[in-house]
């Protein structure tokens, strides 16, 4: 099958870890430093899937937010799926992230999308309750947890991402 390219964002408040989740997954390289990402950055990366298929990752780091203006939603248009991005050490930014979604959801409809839980690496200091989780998942369908600092979930959560879009059509 023909290489496949498709436009997907990363979404969450400031500070939950989107660029570092990018970096990555693209690169396998992460940094302490924190930079804050001011509009939106664009990388791309190809991801073969279990089918054999392959699909062109165009991967928008859309500023962290708790709340979207007519600027941010022209960034997400066009988009074929959404990773929501929670730090689980701060249990605000899965309210965030739940309130971010229905945004998303009237601006494209229902695509296909999973939440990213990240600093798994940190997760006994995480302030997200066990039913916190479970309506993150039950929200977003699929959850994983995720660390940019260590690697573990990330290149699954991507590759799920595609194989979703894949299969969405």
């Amino acid at each position: 099958m023909a290489e496949v390219s498709k436009k997907i964002c990363l979404v969450g408040s400031f500070g939950v870890g989107k660029t570092s989740l990018i970096a990555r997954f693209v690169r396998q390289t992460f940094s302490e430093k924190y930079l804050t990402t001011l509009g939106v950055k664009i990388d791309t990366k190809v991801v073969e899937l279990n089918s054999g298929d392959f699909c062109k990752l165009i991967i928008w780091d859309i500023a962290g937010k708790e709340d979207y203006s007519s600027t941010d939603k022209q960034y997400i248009k066009g988009s074929s799926g959404c990773i929501y991005v929670v730090d689980g050490t701060r249990k605000a930014t899965a309210e965030a992230v739940l309130n971010l979604k229905q945004q998303v959801v009237e601006e494209l409809g229902d695509i296909p999308s999973l939440c990213a839980v990240n600093k798994s690496d940190l997760e006994e200091e995480w302030e997200l309750t066990d039913e916190v989780q479970v309506q993150l998942k039950k929200e977003m369908n699929y959850l994983f947890k995720t660390s940019a600092l260590n690697g573990k979930q990330v290149e699954n959560a991507f590759s799920k991402l595609a194989e979703l879009m894949l299969n969405n059509g």
